[in-house]
């Protein structure tokens, strides 16, 4: 097993992380210093920032005032205290309104998406087209000078520009596959929004938001330059930049103090932002260290009952699905039908391009936006499925159903810890307590035969290798405990070696629990190793159906027969692979008839005349092909 060194950044964390940089550590220390200073201004600061000492006015700094003082004799350095505190909340109170109205919404929007994507966009619009200064005059006006209300206003305003980035953020992450398995795993809106998608938005919500905050102060200065503020003789730093303007010719240095804290200020908080978009780009966090308990027995695996009437659990009947294309809507699938029992495994078989995936998404209801279902059912244990609506949906998915992705590393989310993200799905499945779950996290992965669970459960999915990953990812689906498992195409991306302990591992958890397993896949290997029915796919259509013992015996259509034949395992040694010539037809460019006719070798002129309809040969049989007399039984 390779594993990767966790990195110090992870250890440390993100503050920890920025004060490794020595710039972090300046702007920290400089604007943690500007903090603490401004709070503690009535212990700090030598005078009273309204004193007037008109026998020393527009002095130099000197050791009675280390800053000088102004043109009325008051000290520089107590009014450039007093005026920050006044700024550092003005600036907080912005930066807390913009964090409210923008985070909430860009991340919904984002993830959501429809029509709530379009009203949020369009209000975003409109608040961007007003002139935000004329809104703040008016504030100012209504509330009396309030400096509060003015940049609460200005925070509200100011969050549409950082909405339309969160949202574009949240666009992103919303494709990642690790955001679809936890769909699939059954985690509702709410859970995926925070611990999901929210995390990943975090850089650019950072770096806006050290953005805005500079922003903010140089509004806040500009008003209180202008007059607009709290009035003379109020302690403000736009004030006391007005003053120095006013005396600039006499008096240079009377611009240095406040000005210089401004400059410097927004400098800090620029760099900052940079600093700390760099650390979270490449550190992970994660709800700390998962503490948890040697698990003591596994979980009993409920007996199999027999039904009292011959029901499958999963039928599919004459499914259709088309999308649309900017040239029209182009069918992807036509008239596809299989039925699986409980504990069966049905193999999904096909060249890519067949529809074996569109088949499975179309099942758990997840198809692309510009997808959707034209003709038939997908009833599961007496549910019809293309009818159902979202929340009930989202009721099957991770409980009843539950999917294994072709790639488990990019299903899972990498700022989390392993046990984190198999904790949150066993809780979103479960009323356990917090404790409890963790331990259902340590059968689960005892379950799936991951070495030490304690260990693994600390590790982050890079740390791991692919197949341990895909360990992680079959402990995910069974969280819910399901009764159907689809595995797309789950050991494609692993070795042979660890493939076959993949498989194995498959075929006992599925002899415990007495689950059905859809599995899509194109290894005939892998089908003969783990599955009793197979349903071959070519073109969107299903072309034949049978217990596994038959197809390997006796093919009933040609295209299975050539899969098989193109099969590596078939081939001798040394002598070139029969690869089928040509290349499966796209949706729109299908041939009439039978869809197989151009490169099957007993194509005849009657195969071209219309649709070929599945054909029942026996009660567990069937094929799309009206020469099946024509084919050599395979021995």
């Amino acid at each position: 097993m390779t594993t990767a060194t966790e990195s110090p950044a992870k250890k440390r964390g993100i503050v920890r992380s920025v004060l490794a940089t020595w710039r972090g550590r300046i702007t920290v220390g400089f604007l943690l210093l500007l903090f603490v200073c401004c709070l503690a201004a009535p212990l700090l600061a030598p005078a009273d920032p309204l004193h007037q000492d008109l026998r020393h006015i527009l002095e130099l700094p000197s050791g009675s005032h280390w800053l000088g003082t102004d043109s009325l004799g008051r000290d520089l350095l107590s009014r450039l205290l007093y005026g920050g505190r006044s700024s550092i909340v003005g600036i907080l109170e912005g930066v807390a309104a913009h964090l409210v109205v923008a985070v909430p919404l860009g991340v919904a929007a984002g993830y959501l998406g429809g029509r709530f994507d379009r009203y949020a966009m369009r209000a975003a619009d409109i608040v961007m087209s007003v002139p935000t200064i004329v809104i703040l005059l008016a504030i100012l006006t209504i509330f009396n000078r309030s400096i509060a209300a003015a940049m609460i206003t200005l925070g509200a305003l100011g969050a549409s520009g950082m909405m339309r980035i969160v949202r574009g953020t949240a666009m992103t992450v919303r494709q990642e596959l690790y955001v679809s398995a936890a769909e699939l795993l059954g985690l509702n809106r709410t859970q995926i929004i925070f611990r999901h998608i929210l995390p990943r938005c975090r850089g650019v919500i950072i770096v806006q938001t050290s953005l805005f905050a500079a922003i903010a102060i140089g509004i806040q200065t500009g008003l209180t330059f202008l007059g607009l503020g709290p009035p003379p003789p109020a302690a403000t730093w736009g004030g006391m930049v007005n003053e120095a303007a006013t005396t600039l010719t006499t008096a240079p240095w009377l611009l240095v103090p406040a000005g210089g804290v401004i400059a410097l200020t927004v400098l800090a908080l620029g760099i900052l932002g940079d600093t700390m978009r760099d650390v979270t780009a490449q550190s992970h966090t994660s709800s700390g260290g998962l503490r948890v308990k040697p698990a003591k027995r596994r979980p009993e695996a409920p007996a199999p009952t027999a039904a009292p009437e011959r029901r499958a659990l999963l039928s599919v009947r004459d499914l259709s699905v088309s999308f649309l294309t900017p040239r029209g809507e182009a069918e992807v699938l036509t008239g596809v039908g299989f039925d699986l029992d409980a504990g069966q495994t049905l193999g999904l078989v096909g060249e890519s391009g067949s529809g074996k995936s569109v088949t499975a998404r179309a099942v758990l209801g997840l198809l692309e936006a510009n997808g959707r279902v034209t003709a038939g059912s997908v009833v599961f244990d007496g549910q019809e499925l293309t009818r159902a609506s979202r929340k009930e949906l989202a009721a099957l998915r991770g409980t009843r159903i539950a999917l294994i992705s072709q790639e488990p590393m990019v299903a899972l989310d990498p700022s989390f810890r392993i046990g984190a993200q198999l904790t949150e799905i066993v809780r979103s499945h479960t009323k356990l307590s917090r404790k409890d779950a963790r331990r259902r996290v340590l059968e689960l992965m005892e379950l799936v035969e991951l070495p030490d669970p304690e260990e693994m459960a600390k590790r982050y999915p890079f740390q791991i290798s692919g197949g341990m990953a895909q360990r992680v990812a079959i402990a995910a689906a069974l969280a819910g405990s399901p009764d159907l498992l689809i595995a797309d195409e789950p050991t494609t991306a692993l070795d042979v070696t660890v493939q076959a302990e993949i498989l194995a591992l498959l075929r006992r958890i599925q002899r415990e629990t007495g689950m059905a397993v859809l599995l899509v896949t194109h290894d005939w290997g892998v089908v003969a190793d783990i599955c009793t029915h197979v349903a071959v796919m070519y073109a969107g259509q299903v072309v034949e159906s049978a217990p596994v013992e038959q197809v390997f015996g006796a093919s009933a259509h040609p295209y299975t027969s050539a899969l098989m034949a193109a099969s590596p395992d078939s081939a001798e040694r040394r002598t070139p692979i029969d690869a089928i010539a040509g290349t499966v037809p796209p949706p729109g460019s299908r041939p009439d008839g039978c869809r197989f006719r151009d490169r099957c070798a007993l194509a005849a002129a009657d195969c071209a005349d219309k649709d070929i309809p599945l054909l029942q040969l026996t009660e567990e049989r069937a094929s799309r092909c009206i020469h099946t007399e024509l084919l050599q039984v395979r021995p």
